[in-house]
């Protein structure tokens, strides 16, 4: 299996898992992701999801340029055709396709994290990463650019000067650069990474679902409007949990000094 996918209490895994190649992503494996988040958005028992790859050495390495074969069609005819034709290309979807949810996600860097890679781990909410992990979008060097989020996605993260030494020279840097320029928020030894992720997945999960996917929303959402905008409908948003059972039950449990039973409804 190229990508292992476990739940637990809430808490799924998606472990890319070609170690061989630096968990490099080919179109199967492509298409796989795709799929994948498409079923978590789907699942509301899914509460928050680690992504993180397999081994010591890479999170992933990005396209597998070994095993890209040339287009079956015109990009023009996968991006504009039928849907269920399209659907059958996964070179005409990007990487990062399905993952625009309200499900939380924490990217955990083990390793390098190049091209694709790195593509993913911007489209998440936390990042965290290991001292020994490396990020880099390099597809400039070969004559390409990134194509899953990378020009837009990284500059709202590490502003336009620091996204743009990146884009435009391909040159990694390395975990506590990443910290330093806001890319990563959190550094730990390789050893403790998946430990310091569960933990954080498990402080989220053991909060009120309902609420938790409404912060991430307006989160999103607002940072594509004025900021009059972006209050209004935070306030809607407040307004749509407060007659919720779950916001009840917080309430009350603080009272009783007890860990509240949160339901999603």
């Amino acid at each position: 299996m190229s990508i292992d996918f476990s739940l637990n209490e809430g808490i799924a895994t998606v472990r890319l898992n070609r170690p061989e190649t630096l968990n490099a992503i080919d179109y199967p494996m492509r298409a796989e992701l795709q799929r994948l988040w498409q079923h978590i958005a789907r699942e509301p028992e899914i509460r928050v999801v680690i992504v993180t790859g397999t081994g010591e050495r890479a999170f992933s390495s990005g396209a597998d340029l070994k095993r890209t074969p040339p287009p079956t069609q015109p990009f023009a005819a996968q991006a504009f055709g039928a849907s269920d034709v399209a659907s059958e290309h996964a070179e005409a979807g990007s990487l990062t396709l399905g993952l625009d949810i309200d499900t939380p996600l924490i990217c955990a860097f083990n390793g390098l994290a190049y091209g694709g890679g790195l593509e993913i781990g911007l489209a998440c909410d936390i990042r965290i990463a290991a001292d020994t992990a490396r990020f880099a979008l390099p597809e400039v060097k070969v004559g390409s650019m990134p194509g899953s989020g990378g020009t837009q996605r990284l500059p709202r993260l590490v502003g336009g000067a620091n996204a743009m030494w990146m884009l435009l020279t391909g040159e990694p840097i390395d975990a506590h650069t990443a910290l330093r320029i806001g890319l990563v928020s959190h550094v730990v030894p390789p050893d403790a990474l998946h430990d310091t992720a569960v933990a954080l997945a498990r402080r989220i999960a053991d909060s009120a679902p309902l609420a938790v996917r409404a912060i991430k929303r307006a989160v999103r959402d607002g940072l594509d409007m004025p900021l009059a905008s972006a209050l209004t409908y935070e306030r809607h948003a407040w307004g749509l949990l407060r007659d919720t059972e779950d916001r009840k039950e917080g309430r009350q449990a603080f009272a009783e000094k007890r860990s509240p039973v949160f339901r999603g409804r």
